[in-house]
């Protein structure tokens, strides 16, 4: 699902965090989710901003195939 709240690069933890969150009950959620984005490294990020920059150019060449086409 689509949300302007979400950063393009958000995406990439949710598998990550859906795993995270597997055995945790509600009263527990806000302070399992503070843990796990404690929990994020560097590369954490740099995984997710490197799968970013591989998806826009994709995404622009195949753009690029359309207008050519037209």
């Amino acid at each position: 699902p689509y949300s302007s709240d979400l950063a393009p690069g958000d995406f990439h933890f949710f598998p990550k965090f859906k795993q995270f969150l597997e055995n945790v009950l509600d009263d527990e959620l806000q302070l399992a989710i503070n843990n796990w984005l404690n929990e994020l490294t560097v590369d954490d990020y740099n995984n997710g901003i490197l799968k970013l920059v591989h998806r826009y150019d994709k995404c622009l060449n195949e753009m690029k195939e359309i207008i050519v086409e037209k």
